[in-house]
């Protein structure tokens, strides 16, 4: 995903890639004292970094991974980790176990963590004085305030039939906090897992696409819902507050909630 441009007049950005959690997070900060500004991007990026030092799967250190292994309890671990696993639990309870973090014996919160992670350095920054921040995780957009006077933040939705082109394009007007984020078999290939068998989801979906105020729960529910595959998935994205989405098949349907529209444009 990626902000698409507009002609109305935008405020200054202060604009920053980082490298982390195996994927490139993007940081663009519109207003706000300058110095403060660049002090709480310092301090967002390191979270991150203590984020996936904590949580990576990947690293047989991180705390996430010696829970897994029996080596530390909860109560052992940084207070970060009881607060996703908190969050991961009410996921699973909301989606009635379509999210879950228990893979083969293995403690695995990434489905959540990455998009809790984002919003919260986010929120970082507009504490210290900005007036409008795009924090963008491996294409998972957490948006707050906005880029300019009169000028909604929006965000390009890709095409993952057609690369290259957008399938929609979403607009955070009227909203002072909206979230983006994709799930899905296009770039990545079926890396999501269905929990009732351990294996790989096997879905009739390409890429599910959650819209809401909070990415630490659109990226869970566009988990869920790929999963889910597209019979429940739809179903299951109306019944949710706050909640729009868009659906994409194998076979090129596009399903879409009923309140989806007003996010267009």
């Amino acid at each position: 995903m990626a902000e698409v441009a507009d002609p109305a007049q935008a405020l200054p950005a202060v604009r920053h890639a980082e490298e982390v959690m195996g994927t490139v997070v993007s940081f663009d900060v519109r207003g706000g004292e300058a110095a403060a500004v660049q002090t709480a991007l310092e301090e967002a990026i390191a979270q991150l970094h203590v984020v996936d030092a904590v949580f990576s799967t990947f690293k047989e250190n991180s705390q996430i991974s010696r829970l897994g292994r029996g080596e530390l309890t909860v109560d052992d671990c940084d207070p970060e980790v009881a607060e996703v696993l908190e969050l991961c639990a009410e996921a699973e309870r909301l989606s009635d176990g379509w999210f879950s973090t228990k893979y083969a014996g293995v403690v695995d919160p990434t489905g959540l963590v990455k998009g809790w992670s984002v919003e919260r350095a986010a929120r970082h920054l507009m504490a210290a004085g900005a007036s409008g921040v795009s924090v963008n995780g491996g294409g998972d957009v957490q948006l707050l305030g906005t880029p300019g006077p009169e000028r909604p933040w929006r965000v390009g939705v890709s095409d993952p039939l057609r690369p290259g082109s957008l399938a929609a394009v979403v607009s955070a007007a009227g909203a002072d906090e909206l979230a983006i984020a994709t799930s899905g078999s296009a770039e990545r290939g079926v890396h999501i897992v269905d929990p009732g068998t351990g294996k790989s989801a096997v879905t009739d979906l390409v890429a599910v696409t959650v819209v809401s105020p909070r990415l630490t729960w659109a990226d869970a529910w566009a988990t869920a819902a790929f999963a889910m595959g597209a019979r429940h998935a739809l179903s299951w994205l109306e019944s949710l507050p706050d909640v729009e989405a868009l659906l994409i098949t194998a076979g090129d349907e596009v399903r879409c909630t009923g309140g989806l529209g007003a996010r267009l444009g």
